[in-house]
């Protein structure tokens, strides 16, 4: 009966995309300079376009729409929650579609305060899933991490805020997620439960310490979590535990927040494998800028299901917040390289803003004249997704050449950044805040110019020696081009 009773459950709930996103936390102890470090990526089947988001006010009494509708993986219903009446400029990756989630979605990105935001699944218990309600509400996942990135100055205050409006207005779920937030002092690893039940949790990440949620996890907390500076979560996060028969205090046994509500399964081989690498780099003598675009960039990792690459590089005591820089690869790092933008500039190239490519709801529907323009302008995430198809096919023959010229055009990029930051310095400094702005436009355009062209000469030469070397492979099935579960486009050694 007990094994009918599971199969049930598991049946009545819808099956978690296996799509994996992941973030990567390095504590300021263990880095070259002192900075904080968060780099990762958001794995989801859509079009993903940078974009500068202003600083906005709005009027008292404004609302803004969150959560998911009727189509939805777990179906719920909008509600109003009230916007703050000033949000904060942030640079972030968009998209469109996520388990049936309203577009425009976001992952975070980096803020003018300096704090980044980084989401990552993780997954929740099965019997914890089948009691989600039908219709669910609250913010979802995208909305706690844009308001985040809106409202919040520090890490902490960003788990304060959502973890306020989960307790307040529920949260709707796909399955289970967890956010991944830094500031240049510390971090804060949130899990946001499944099943309506209002369950968060947090725990602070100090400066010795590395993390990698892949998926999103906390392990052993103590029962009295809520008197310890370390941890914040929802008042009944113990006791429906204890209610629910998963959790016994009188055993004496730790409460794992993982064994007990989430997937059972602890840290993943990879996160062992990144985490370890990390720590023995810091303690060698440090992780440096360039070793977490690598870490970014690991084959174990990043392949054809990111939409993007990001390390945002947190500073202590900068001379003018918006100094704050993002790396940003506009596909999968693994055959992309990383761009800076600064919270000073404003512009994107129309090659890295939106197009028609994997956008939710286009392929049934024709470009308006309005759009024509940009959609006629190249897509870098096309360039680099064909790149990254050509080298992954034969990864022992191409990968280490991508690898190299990327890192190399990166470290020319990290090799100008402080005669960049100088000149847009002194331009602040003499009361000229537009042409400061200018100095950062010019450069991250500029080089995200040479970043496309780049990636067209590599995708031209690989292309050339693969038909030449490898030869075309035609598909056995042509029928079936896609896949949401798998095995996916990766340049892991065969």
């Amino acid at each position: 009966m007990l094994r009918q009773t599971v199969l049930c459950l598991l049946l009545a709930v819808p099956a978690v995309n296996a799509l994996a996103s992941y973030g990567i936390y390095v504590g300021r102890n263990l880095t070259t300079d002192g900075s904080v470090l968060l780099g990762g990526t958001g794995d989801e089947v859509s079009s993903h376009w940078l974009e500068i988001v202003p600083r906005r006010s709005y009027p008292e009494g404004e609302t803004i729409r969150v959560g998911v509708d009727e189509k939805a993986t777990y179906p719920g219903q909008f509600i109003d929650i009230p916007q703050a009446r000033q949000t904060a400029k942030y640079i972030t990756m968009s998209y469109s579609d996520y388990e049936g989630f309203p577009p425009p979605l976001t992952n975070g990105g980096l803020n003018e305060h300096g704090l980044a935001v980084r989401d990552i699944w993780s997954p929740s218990r099965p019997e914890l899933a089948a009691m989600t309600p039908n219709p669910q509400t609250g913010p979802n996942y995208s909305d706690l991490s844009r308001i985040a990135v809106e409202r919040a100055r520090t890490a902490r205050e960003a788990v304060e805020i959502i973890g306020g409006l989960m307790d307040e207005f529920g949260y709707s779920t796909y399955g289970g997620n967890s956010h991944l937030f830094a500031d240049a002092e510390e971090a804060w690893v949130v899990i946001n439960f499944t099943g309506g039940q209002g369950l968060w949790i947090a725990e602070r990440l100090g400066p010795d310490e590395v993390r990698m949620s892949y998926p999103g996890y906390v392990l052993e907390i103590p029962l009295d979590f809520q008197d310890s500076p370390d941890y914040m979560g929802s008042d009944n996060f113990i006791d429906f535990a204890v209610e629910q028969g998963w959790y016994d205090p009188d055993s004496g046994a730790p409460f794992n927040v993982n064994a007990i509500y989430g997937n059972g399964e602890g840290r993943s081989d990879t996160v062992k494998i990144i985490e370890k690498r990390l720590m023995d780099q810091g303690a060698a003598g440090g992780v440096s800028l360039r070793d977490m675009m690598a870490a970014v960039r690991d084959p174990l990792v990043s392949l054809d299901t990111n939409g993007y690459g990001q390390v945002a590089h947190i500073r202590q005591q900068l001379p003018h917040e918006s100094l704050q820089v993002l790396w940003v690869a506009p596909t999968g790092s693994i055959t992309a390289p990383f761009v800076p933008y600064w919270i000073g500039g404003s512009e994107v190239l129309p090659e890295y803003g939106k197009h028609r490519y994997l956008t939710k709801g286009e392929a049934t529907r024709f470009v308006t004249p309005d759009f024509a323009i940009q959609e006629a302008s190249l897509f870098a995430g096309r360039v680099f997704k064909r790149l990254m198809y050509y080298t992954c096919d034969a990864p022992e023959r191409f990968l280490a050449e991508v690898t190299e010229a990327l890192a190399a055009f990166e470290n020319a990029s990290i090799l100008d950044q402080p005669g960049v930051e100088a000149r847009a310095l002194a331009l602040y400094q003499a009361g000229e805040p537009g042409m400061a702005g200018e100095v950062f436009d010019a450069y991250s355009t500029e080089r995200a110019d040479e970043a496309l062209e780049l990636g067209q000469a590599l995708l031209a030469s690989i292309e050339a020696r693969h038909r030449l070397l490898v030869g075309y492979r035609a598909p056995l099935d042509s029928r079936t081009i896609s896949t949401r579960n798998g095995p996916y486009v990766n340049c892991q050694p065969r």
